[in-house]
């Protein structure tokens, strides 16, 4: 009998630079408001939270089932709802979008829902929880968020 699993150390391996990039791209997104100086940074967090989540509703498009597009859209609509009360609620609703999105990821990642995103699940969950962490900490060392 033949085994097609890999090797844990290799998985770690192969998962490394996606997960250094989403690293990376998680602290460009908490500096991205300064692209938008005319915007309040919840706003700009706001607006691309569900820029973010709507990414697996074209994985799901590609994927093909209708199924997997009717839940993608669902939970990328659940984000759409999150940022928009984070504009009037509090900027914490981003740190849970953010945080909340990237579970989903992880989940994504094991289950393999959304057929070929092989890398793209732990590249986004980076993004994500390093975003999340660096906005919670902003909000707690005292950053104007304008809310």
């Amino acid at each position: 009998m033949t085994s097609t699993a890999v090797p844990a150390h290799s998985l770690r391996r192969s998962l490394r630079t996606p997960v250094a990039w989403g690293a990376c791209f998680g602290v460009a997104q908490v500096a991205s408001p300064l692209a938008f100086p005319w915007l309040d940074a919840v706003t700009v967090y706001a607006l691309s939270l569900p820029l973010i989540a709507a990414v697996y509703i074209g994985f799901a498009v590609a994927d093909g089932r209708a199924h997997v597009l009717a839940v993608e859209t669902v939970v990328a609509s659940v984000f759409v709802v999150t940022a928009a009360a984070a504009l009037s609620v509090s900027p914490w609703l981003i740190v849970a979008g953010l945080a909340g999105h990237g579970v989903k990821d992880a989940w994504q990642h094991r289950t393999q829902f959304v057929a070929g995103t092989r890398w793209w699940p732990p590249f986004c969950a980076a993004v994500d929880f390093v975003a999340a962490a660096l906005i919670s900490l902003a909000i707690t060392t005292g950053f104007p968020f304008g809310v």
